[in-house]
């Protein structure tokens, strides 16, 4: 893949892709909570599956080349970590709301950041440390653990984080190795495989207006990794992915509007700093780079 560095463009394109996910993100709240959520993610899956095929297809070698790997476990162990990381996502949704969610859930580049050391080798320095600890900080103002009204279901986006950080560090552990084409193309077919097994035992029937919503969410999901790789291919990660965190306000809006979710002033607060202390660290590693 040509890289070019057209940061306006690359943008837009990422901003774009936030919108996709945002509504991708309010469906999936919808369907999770009438039907199983192992069956949701599932079928979303499976169309995801049949993505990376068709790029593979298109893509000089074909299914061979994008399917080649030398190291198979890991880059299944990936695909099966992703898909439980969505399983966990879509859970947190119906349970705490798309608002109180994605705040928990943007600490994990924080995550990133701390654990690359110990899985990478890579070397923290002290600011990026006291990056994290405000993070840490936002991450407890918007829990208020010990405050009565603590909800221990807060948890679950934070778990979400915590996987969906160790699947980022595992890709970058696998792109020494690896195309990025082959690590993608694995990310489907493991995922599609493993939610298969254990989506089939919960299927249940679904409404025919659900399936409209369910073929929404399928295009959605494809549509999002569409413009994130045009996105990656048109500027550089560093440029824009602070422009990423827009996926939370886009969230908060649909939370309100459309699910009447309310905005607590501690979720502001808390979002606030781990938003903060994201973009220093996105800062920092550009900075190094």
């Amino acid at each position: 893949m040509t890289q070019s560095n057209n940061i306006r463009a690359g943008v837009a394109l990422m901003i774009c892709a936030t919108i996709v996910f945002a509504l991708q993100d309010g469906i999936s709240r919808h369907l999770a909570s009438r039907y199983n959520t192992y069956m949701v993610v599932m079928i979303r899956y499976w169309f995801f599956a049949a993505f990376v095929i068709v790029l593979a297809l298109r893509t000089a070698g074909g299914l061979g080349a994008a399917a080649h790997t030398k190291q198979l476990g890991l880059q299944v162990f990936r695909g099966v970590l992703l898909a439980g990381e969505v399983c966990v996502a879509v859970y947190a949704f119906t349970i705490l709301g798309l608002i109180e969610s994605q705040a928990v859930f943007i600490c994990y580049p924080l995550l990133v950041a701390a654990l690359s050391g110990p899985v990478l080798g890579e070397q923290v320095g002290w600011r990026r440390w006291l990056a994290i600890g405000v993070g840490c900080l936002g991450v407890l103002i918007i829990l208020q653990p010990g405050m009565g009204v603590f909800n221990p279901w807060a948890i679950v986006p934070l778990i979400s984080a915590l996987m969906f950080a160790l699947y980022g560090l595992l890709t970058r552990y696998a792109a020494r190795k690896d195309s990025s084409a082959t690590s993608f193309f694995w990310t489907g077919i493991a995922g599609a495989v493993a939610m298969t097994c254990v989506g089939l035992w919960f299927w249940e029937p679904m409404a025919r207006e659900d399936w409209a919503w369910m073929a929404l969410l399928c295009v959605s999901g494809v549509l999002g990794h569409w413009l994130l790789i045009k996105c990656y291919e048109l500027a550089e990660a560093s440029a824009v992915q602070p422009f990423a965190y827009f996926h939370l306000v886009w969230s908060a809006i649909l939370g309100i509007s459309v699910f009447g979710e309310t905005l607590r002033p501690a979720v502001v607060a808390g979002a606030a700093l781990v938003v903060c202390a994201g973009l220093f660290t996105l800062w920092r590693e550009r900075r190094q780079g």
